[in-house]
């Protein structure tokens, strides 16, 4: 049997030119999504993020989270001599929410706990470099030494008034580092929830003090803080949820890597930080752990 296979050419034209424009749109959706994949892997900016907590002349404990103001001092001469800006919390949560830009070589500088030494060395260092630093202050010291006026650099924290003038300077920006949950005890490891705990009884607990910060900010310095700062690095995963249910666009952790930071509102979750060891110099710190 033979069958008439013979195609018009009117129609022999339609289907060739179809088919043209059809491979041609194919290419050039397939080549859009492979620029926008290779866009994507490549916009990023590396933020490293620098952890102090305590700053003494004389670190009789050995303490590696004690380091002397004369190191630090070192580490604001080397970011400024490098061509660094340092930039807080704000300054990346506008980079991701409000697609503002970001100097060329960020750097941010993080001080935990709000020690009184912090505002004794580290705030009329600030002010001489021009340099800016993140600082989260444990709320229940912070009311113990407003109270006793205790200033012994060695131990004290920051009082209110302290923290109002460093962060009314615009040199310091003031985040959540917990109430009074900045403790170990044999129930508990900083915020994190408890083995045994049952997750109404750990939200009850964790929300609670977590607000209590944000009033105590709020009423004494005018000011609401977005991201929390675990202490003690001990996160837990129901921990994250809360927090977001509670209005934070950030978490700051103690895992030592470099920020690749995007625009993806994801990584404001996980920033690592990067903790600053006593004795060793400036120059040996960047090239080992900043710009290795």
């Amino acid at each position: 049997m033979y069958i008439n296979l013979k195609i018009k050419k009117p129609l022999f034209i339609f289907f060739t030119i179809t088919f043209v424009i059809l491979l041609g749109f194919s290419l050039s959706w397939g080549k859009n999504l492979l620029l926008a994949a290779v866009s994507e892997q490549e916009d990023y900016v590396n933020l490293p993020i620098l952890m102090y907590h305590s700053i003494l002349k004389t670190n009789k404990s050995k303490g590696k989270f004690i380091v002397s103001p004369d190191t630090f001092e070192e580490d604001l001469k080397y970011i400024k001599d490098k061509g660094y800006t340092t930039v807080v919390m704000k300054d990346l949560i506008d980079y991701v929410y409000e697609n503002k830009e970001l100097p060329e070589k960020p750097i941010m500088l993080t001080f935990d706990d709000g020690y009184y030494n912090n505002y004794l060395y580290a705030f009329p260092l600030l002010k001489k470099y021009d340099c800016k630093m993140v600082l989260s202050p444990i709320g229940k010291q912070c009311d113990i030494y407003s109270e006793n006026k205790d200033k012994n650099p060695n131990y004290a924290h920051c009082s209110w008034n302290d923290l109002k003038e460093m962060k009314d300077s615009g040199l310091v920006e003031i985040q959540n580092h917990s109430y009074n949950m900045h403790t170990i005890t044999k129930n508990r490891r900083g915020t994190k929830k408890n083995k045994n705990e049952s997750f109404e009884h750990y939200q009850n607990a964790f929300c609670s003090d977590v607000n209590l910060m944000q009033n105590k900010i709020a009423e004494y310095l005018d000011t609401t803080p977005t991201t929390f700062v675990f202490p003690f690095g001990a996160i837990s995963n129901c921990s994250l949820d809360i927090l977001r249910q509670l209005g934070f666009k950030a978490i700051l952790n103690c895992e030592g890597k470099i920020n690749k930071l995007t625009k993806d509102p994801e990584k404001l979750y996980c920033l690592c930080r990067i903790l600053r060891p006593p004795n060793t110099s400036s120059a040996s710190f960047f090239k080992n752990k900043i710009e290795k």
